[in-house]
């Protein structure tokens, strides 16, 4: 028996599923007297809001009235690679991410470990008894022993440590529960889809993130292309914030760098990225701010935690009077909309407007400045796809099971 390519489906789906798909993520279709069809799609992914994006007239479609049921099956089929549907699906996806992450963090159980103490642990009960086997040593990778729902769930409500890393691939994981809903995530993937480890062990892996099913991926590191794209292309998407000097500055290897996922973006701060291009602008005002931190020396731990995210007004008051110029310099950078309102989940500190994590880090490595990167990612490629092809298959035939992704 032949099994479909990752992301084709089997056959074209039926047109009363077709369009009750595009629908749920927003489509307005209507037949028309039109010769072909009209569409507009609108820019969805600068929107705050879907109900956002129909009130200001994305979104809709004109289709020929005339057409035969086939015919408008065939091209409602094609409108799932018109940009503006992935950009309304992006909704969605943004919607799993935020609940996701929103689970992780509220979880005291889960908590982090130092990479020398292996990359994951599932304490005294150990791996089965939390819906995990493993396969690399030193607790480098792991896959779901039964029902993959179930593994997720411990690092929602059990007690497992991990480092940052493995944070962010489980946050990824969770966002796809959270998108499919149990039943459909248990059907979709394989165990081996959903390994979890260190990234070099994915590779070797059937990982949907980064291993042999994950299909196209989308490299824009300093996020030149997501940024003209708008607000909505960012969340979901994985990314680090790591160290630009070599190791030989770094005093705390367990903080040389901080990987998340993107939970939200405001409107100014997607506009900042618009008009900048991106990060790179971003790494050079991060420079900035370490270079004024370190005019600023003094004692204390959580130093410019407290100066620049709590804003203590003890610690600001007692600055000697020459560094406090140097603090309403370091106000005013962070103050820029994009370190306010771009909002990132990171395993164990949670979901935080990046500045807290830029002033966090001139605490942890005071002899670097850091720089933001996206990682490699195929929420838009691979993962779409196969969302898609999913829900049209549980609706065309509600028992059929899904297909084996070689």
């Amino acid at each position: 028996m032949l099994c479909a390519a990752i992301g084709t489906a089997a056959a074209a789906p039926g047109p009363t599923c077709t369009q009750a798909l595009l629908e749920e993520l927003g489509w307005r279709i209507v037949d028309a007297p039109v010769a072909t069809p009209v569409i507009h799609g609108g820019p969805v992914c600068t929107r705050a809001t879907l109900p956002l994006a129909q009130q200001a007239g994305d979104l809709r479609v004109q289709v020929p009235q005339a057409w035969t049921a086939d015919q408008r099956a065939e091209w409602l089929t094609g409108l799932f690679d018109d940009p503006a549907t992935r950009c309304a699906y992006m909704f969605k996806l943004g919607q799993a991410t935020r609940r996701a992450a929103t689970q992780l963090q509220d979880n005291p159980g889960y908590r982090f470990s130092a990479l020398q103490l292996g990359w994951i642990g599932f304490g005294a009960r150990g791996a089965q008894a939390q819906g995990w086997q493993r396969f690399r040593s030193f607790g480098r990778g792991y896959q779901p022993a039964g029902a993959n729902s179930a593994a997720l769930q411990h690092f929602y409500d059990g007690r497992v440590r991990s480092e940052c890393g493995v944070g962010r691939q489980v946050a990824q994981l969770a966002t796809q529960r959270e998108l499919y809903g149990d039943a459909a995530f248990d059907a979709e993937f394989s165990p081996g889809e959903l390994s979890i480890g260190t990234f070099l062990t994915l590779h070797d892996t059937d990982s949907i993130l980064l291993g042999r099913h994950a299909g196209a991926f989308l490299a824009d590191g300093k996020a030149v292309k997501t940024a003209q794209l708008g607000r909505q292309a960012f969340v979901g998407a994985p990314g680090f914030i790591e160290h630009v000097f070599d190791k030989r500055y770094l005093d705390d290897i367990n903080n040389q760098a901080e990987n998340f996922v993107v939970v939200d973006v405001s409107t100014a701060a997607a506009e900042a990225l618009r008009v900048h291009g991106g990060f790179a602008h971003y790494d050079t005002i991060n420079r900035q701010i370490w270079a004024l931190a370190q005019r600023m020396p003094g004692p204390g731990p959580r130093r410019f935690e407290r100066l620049l995210i709590e804003r203590d007004p003890v610690w600001r008051n007692g600055l000697p009077a020459e560094q406090k110029p140097l603090l309403a310099e370091l106000d005013a950078l962070l103050d820029d909309p994009f370190y306010q309102g771009f909002v990132i989940y990171v395993h164990p500190r949670g979901i935080r407007p990046v500045r807290y994590h830029i002033a966090r880090l001139l605490d942890r490595n005071p002899r670097t400045p850091f720089a933001f990167e996206l990682g490699l990612h195929n929420l838009h490629t691979t993962l779409y796809r196969r969302w898609i092809d999913a829900r049209i298959r549980q609706c065309d035939s509600p028992s059929a099971a899904p297909p084996h992704h070689n």
